[in-house]
């Protein structure tokens, strides 16, 4: 009797396992039928999708390249109505034309360099800056000035906020140098084979806004 029992319920549970097996079969096949016209059209999707991937992949090795260039950057910093500083301790003046090392710009980074500015003007005014003299260097050592299109993506900053500064005012300024991610730019510096560049910046207060260079 024991026998008979566990041979009915083996028989049972395979009987239960091929239905099974038959319902998944029938709903494959019903979900294959039902795929079946629109083969061609799934096919092309996919080979359009995988190309895409493989066009994406290819663009941002071959961007990330450009991107890399190793741009070191060397500046100089001029003053007119202040001096600038390394330390807030005032020890370590920053002489007119000095170079300062931006180190390795990337594009669409930024690199940070911190002065000291203080005022030596007899009367409160106010700070302002701009670059000048931005060039490029090749691999060959040729010296290219960029056209305005392409000096536009390099970008100064500072975080002073445009308070009055009083005569021997000492304030923190932060300046931050950055080169803009852009298409245009970085086929410039592919096809000009740019691997340095270098700037000049000019920090004055008011008095000299209209005149940066005046007579001494």
């Amino acid at each position: 009797m024991s026998w008979t029992a566990h041979y009915d319920y083996t028989n049972k549970h395979k009987g239960v396992k091929k239905g099974g097996l038959s319902k998944l079969n029938f709903k494959l096949g019903s979900f294959i039928k039902f795929f079946s016209p629109y083969k061609k059209t799934i096919s092309l999707v996919l080979i359009v999708a995988a190309i895409a991937i493989i066009l994406s992949f290819a663009v941002s090795m071959w961007l990330g390249k450009l991107v890399n260039l190793n741009l070191p950057s060397i500046g100089s910093i001029t003053t007119l109505g202040v001096e600038a500083y390394w330390d807030a301790n005032l020890t370590d003046k920053i002489d007119e034309g000095e170079k300062v090392d931006w180190g390795t710009i990337l594009v669409g980074s930024t690199n940070n360099v911190t002065i000291y500015l203080r005022s030596v003007s007899n009367i409160p005014t106010h700070l302002g800056i701009e670059i000048t003299n931005l060039t490029f260097s090749s691999a060959n050592e040729t010296v290219l000035y960029p056209p305005q299109n392409i000096s536009s993506y390099m970008h100064l900053t500072w975080n002073y906020n445009g308070d009055l500064v009083n005569p021997n005012d000492v304030i923190p300024v932060n300046l931050t140098l950055r080169a803009e991610y852009s298409s245009d730019f970085i086929n410039y510096l592919s096809s000009n084979n740019i691997r340095s560049f270098s700037l000049n910046i000019i920090i004055n207060t008011s008095e000299y806004e209209n005149n940066l260079y005046p007579t001494r």
